[in-house]
């Protein structure tokens, strides 16, 4: 039980990040310079993990520095420029869709990569959780509905199949980081050198995405310190919760917890902006809790 709740717990830390990171967005901020910003603060706060771990160097394998470019430049900054652009090219309400089947994908990897077994009552579960992330999602499901009735070339123009692609990407990239995460844990790394690597091959892939002019001088002073927050409440610590929790679990049970935070994400704007949720996403929220209480208990 304690990795998924450090997982759940990390959960609630990334969706407190939502109340910091769309009002910098909203204001102008570009999402790749707030990422870059993110990156450098966290590779500075855990780059005594990068001094630790030079010993190392000589010792790691083909595997592990695949696993660590994986986890860092895959899905630490290209899955999150990816899903950035995915927004800019496709509706986001069915960008916030497509993303609710990360969980399937890092499902199958841990199954190709890591030869966990998936048994058919962890399937059935599984399912159920999904059903109660798609639940949670209602009013963007709603919103999509109406979308395809009144235009469906919005989803299906040259326009739209990029942002399939885009978002693609992101739903990869995210999967296959808890994978090979769980492969880092498995192999004898500790939470601060996977942390440390992580952001590392992070900053070094984001190089290229980002704009290096005037746009990367944020409007005001307090931008910085806003960031520094969320930076620390979303990156360091709920990154540190997040791998002491995959340390414990498998990496298919990870993915299952990780869908816990699209429900705390709404349960923050409901208790922090007033968007209250409905009848259906509060059933969404009980059955993914009574699903993955089963997984944990039934150790699948």
């Amino acid at each position: 039980m304690a990795g998924t709740f450090l997982v759940i717990l990390a959960c609630l830390f990334w969706g407190m990040d939502t109340l910091i990171r769309y009002p910098l967005v909203e204001r102008g901020i570009h999402p790749i310079t707030i990422v870059f910003y993110e990156h450098i603060v966290l590779v500075a706060i855990f780059s005594l993990g990068v001094i630790g771990s030079l010993k190392r160097i000589g010792e790691l394998k083909i595997a592990d520095v695949f696993s660590f470019l994986i986890v860092g430049g895959l899905g630490s900054a290209v899955a999150t420029v990816a899903f950035t652009e995915a927004f800019q090219t496709l509706n986001p309400t069915l960008v916030i869709l497509l993303q609710k089947f990360q969980p399937v994908v890092a499902i199958l990897l841990s199954s190709l990569i890591l030869k966990e077994e998936i048994q058919k009552p962890f399937i059935f579960w599984a399912m159920f959780c999904l059903i109660g992330g798609l639940l949670i999602s209602s009013p963007d499901i709603v919103r999509f509905y109406h979308l395809l009735k009144s235009d469906l070339s919005l989803v299906t123009s040259d326009q739209a199949l990029k942002g399939y692609g885009l978002v693609g990407i992101s739903i990869l990239g995210w999967g296959s980081s808890t994978v090979f995460g769980k492969r880092l844990t498995t192999v004898g790394f500790d939470t601060k050198s996977i942390m440390a690597g992580r952001f590392l091959c992070g900053l070094v892939a984001l190089m290229p995405f980002v704009k290096w002019d005037q746009s990367l001088i944020l409007p005001e002073g307090e931008d910085y310190l806003r960031i520094l927050i969320m930076v620390l409440i979303s990156g360091a610590i709920a990154m540190w919760f997040y791998y002491q929790g995959l340390k414990r679990l498998s990496a298919k049970t990870t993915a299952i917890a990780e869908m816990f935070f699209p429900f705390f994400a709404v349960m923050v704007n409901w208790f922090f902006l007033g968007k209250q949720l409905t009848d259906l996403q509060l059933l969404g929220g009980v059955i993914l809790i009574l699903g993955s209480l089963v997984i944990q208990l039934k150790k699948f």
